[in-house]
């Protein structure tokens, strides 16, 4: 493939938008594959996405790293079994450089807009900084966990302490001593908190709702297990199986069968609260409301504890506003502190934004999203063709390594592509009646799991689960990689208009033959039909 670089009015094979997992993998794939000329464009200034950004103290994957990293570039190294955000962000440069993906990036480069030319079959993508580049195909990858999420408090931009986002950790702002107050008991709160407890002089963590958190099974590999990994490579494929096998089986009581979850949570939280937290308000405090697994199920094995230290404050009252110098909660009182940080998480269901993309015939995604967020595999939408997204709706986990899905989904963008190019066809777009099919099949399963009940950052405003696969990863990994493409329409030029499409699927060549889904038992099962029976 070519360096980086469009020549005049040639446009680029691909268009890769971010860097961090799903970029880096999408560009290896694409290379490997011999897919034309690529270019990844990324707003930072280096590879790693939120492993590159988030920073703060205590940051690290909740998933075993063996399973947490790409099946092509496995790790003998990995020094724990839940490694720290510095070692995977030096993972994710390490792949970029020895794929070397650097002639193939631009940095400082963030996407503001990209719109479909229909008579050209073209993307346009528009960056902030004035640039614009052409492709045929756009491709985006950045993820359902990049655009941070500030609470909605009056008073928010009045405080004049010093306030930062966990995902904008400010290290040169020295904490030491300082009264402090953390909203939010997200994710990166349960990391953060223990982390800076001992070395603030008092800090305060408001929490709208308690967390289910298991101990996390953390610990150093040995200097022998690493030395064999790296000299026997099949022994780690066999950990990193036994690692998935174990991860996967969650799954059941997360989708199938919800009574499960008391038993795999339920207990072991209960024990490891009475164990970190003796007084029994404070334990009362710590225990959820809602069912289950409705919310993130968080690993700690010292956040429970933190929250029982002299210097530590838990705040259950409601915030009513920001101040100038601290915080007011509902019961009227004035709370002042030299630091505020946000561990409030991220915009997960704002997919894209704030990124405008426009398909054929002028379509604003955002328009055609407006009930919620969806897509045929969380990748495709009609409308919007030669349009691939990674870390798509529904394609977010509760219980597995979202890297897995990733590369099941890069799989399905190459086989994509491929089939375009020996077919000659100058778009690949969804069947808009398999891509509401497929999404009916989603919201009807998710209704029956446990991330239904109550609200979470898995739904939106509306009360669409936008962010999470309602099964195993396995059975998506079938459907992108090994299931039929007859959801597409793979065309010579422009798609027709909706009302001469009975008449083009009649005339359709044998590749472009539809197949059709039906839900089935515990699993889906996609019977192909032969699309002229049909018609």
């Amino acid at each position: 493939m070519k360096s980086i670089g469009q020549h005049k009015n040639v446009p680029l094979d691909a268009i890769i938008i971010g860097a961090g997992f799903g970029g880096i993998g999408m560009a290896v794939a694409l290379q490997k594959a011999g897919l034309g000329e690529l270019l990844i464009l990324e707003k930072q200034h280096d590879f790693g996405g939120v492993w590159r950004d988030n920073t703060y103290p205590g940051a690290a994957c909740d998933v075993p790293s063996h399973l947490y990293s790409f099946s092509f570039e496995p790790n003998p190294r990995w020094s724990r079994v839940f490694a720290p955000q510095a070692e995977i962000y030096q993972y994710l440069v390490r792949c970029a450089e020895k794929h070397r993906l650097r002639s193939k990036i631009k940095f400082g480069c963030e996407v503001a807009s990209a719109s479909y030319d229909e008579q050209r079959a073209i993307w346009t993508v528009t960056t902030a900084q004035g640039l614009a580049f052409q492709t045929r195909y756009l491709i985006t990858a950045t993820g359902q966990l990049s655009k941070p999420a500030y609470p909605k408090l009056d008073g928010l931009d009045q405080y004049k302490g010093h306030a930062f986002h966990s995902a904008h950790w400010d290290h040169a702002h020295d904490l030491s001593g300082k009264k402090v107050a953390v909203i939010g008991t997200g994710a990166s709160a349960i990391q953060f908190v223990p982390a800076i407890a001992d070395k603030v002089g008092e800090l305060t963590v408001f929490q709208r709702s308690a967390a289910y958190i298991l101990p996390r099974p953390d610990g150093a590999y040995a200097a022998w297990r690493k030395a064999l990994f790296a000299k026997l490579p099949w022994t780690m494929k066999l950990h990193r199986a036994r690692i998935y096998m174990q991860y996967e089986t969650r799954a059941i009581s997360f989708t199938r069968i919800k009574s499960l979850m008391q038993l795999a949570v339920g207990l072991p939280f209960k024990a490891l609260l009475r164990r970190q937290v003796v007084d029994r308000d404070l334990r009362e405090r710590l225990t959820p409301d809602y069912p289950i697994g409705c919310k993130r199920i968080l690993l700690s094995n010292d956040y429970l504890a933190t929250m029982a230290k002299s210097n530590v404050r838990l705040a259950t009252e409601g915030i009513r506003r920001i101040t100038p110098d601290g915080v007011e909660t509902s019961d009227g009182r004035h709370h002042p502190f030299d630091a505020i940080i946000y561990g409030t998480g991220f915009a997960a269901t704002d997919f894209l934004a704030p990124m405008k993309i426009t398909g054929r015939n002028g379509t604003d995604l955002n328009e055609a999203w407006r009930q919620g967020a969806q897509a045929y595999l969380g990748m495709t939408v009609p409308g919007f063709p030669n349009f691939f997204m990674l870390y798509g709706p529904n394609t977010n986990l509760g219980h597995s390594s979202i890297v897995y899905m990733l590369e099941s989904q890069i799989a399905h963008v190459i086989r994509c592509l491929q089939a375009a190019r020996k077919a000659d066809a100058q778009t690949v777009e969804v069947d808009a009646d398999r891509y509401t099919r497929f999404n009916s099949w989603v919201q009807a399963r998710l209704r029956s799991t446990v991330w239904q009940g109550c609200n979470s950052w898995y739904v939106d405003k509306n009360g669409h689960n936008s962010t999470n696969w309602p099964g195993f990863t396995f059975s998506y990994r079938w459907l992108a990689k090994r299931s039929s493409l007859g959801a597409y329409r793979f065309s010579a030029v422009a798609p027709p208009q909706p009302n001469a499409a009975r008449a083009a699927k009649q005339s359709a060549p044998a590749w472009r033959r539809d197949a059709t889904v039906t839900a089935s038992g515990p699993n889906v099962e996609w019977a192909q039909r032969d699309d002229a029976r049909r018609t």
